[in-house]
């Protein structure tokens, strides 16, 4: 599951942090590896044209090919570079979002105010989770898979009670 609680359920005290962070499937170090054999895969065509002129009509689309894939991958990267952190104490639950750009959200609420609330249907993603307290209604796991966040909600109520 990408989040992890410390210390780990069930929770003997009542000071606990949840971390949140999208899924991963290609590691960064596996970027390279991809983009490589992507690049030897698509450039054994082209070395059989080498010396002739059609190699150099073909080659700058080739890099373009190439530049795409790294840009476009270097971007979804950026935009997952996601972290939650909820922290909860005897007295108050403590919700922190480092956003991609840079900027942090932050929400706190009394513990013994905040509820968690799941939107089957109806919120922007299936599955929505809420946390509602001190006046607002935060999201919590958007970037989560349906059914993670049905299992983070699960998790969610027993560790608020």
């Amino acid at each position: 599951m990408p989040y992890e609680w410390s210390p780990e359920p069930p929770h003997k005290t009542p000071d606990w942090q949840l971390s949140l962070w999208p899924y991963r499937s290609l590691l960064r170090k596996d970027f390279v590896l991809f983009l490589g054999a992507t690049a030897v895969l698509v450039a054994l065509p082209l070395i059989t044209l080498l010396g002739q002129a059609v190699f150099w009509g073909l080659f700058p689309f080739f890099a373009l090919m190439i530049a795409s894939v790294w840009y476009a991958l270097r971007v979804s990267y950026r935009r997952g570079e996601v972290l939650e952190e909820l922290k909860v104490n005897e007295t108050t639950a403590h919700l922190t979002r480092h956003n991609p750009k840079g900027d942090v959200q932050e929400w706190e609420a009394n513990r013994y105010w905040v509820t968690v609330h799941l939107y089957p249907k109806g919120g922007p993603v299936e599955n929505y989770i809420t946390l509602r307290g001190g006046g607002r209604e935060v999201e919590i796991g958007a970037f989560l898979d349906a059914t993670e966040r049905l299992v983070l909600y699960d998790d969610l109520k027993r560790a608020m009670r």
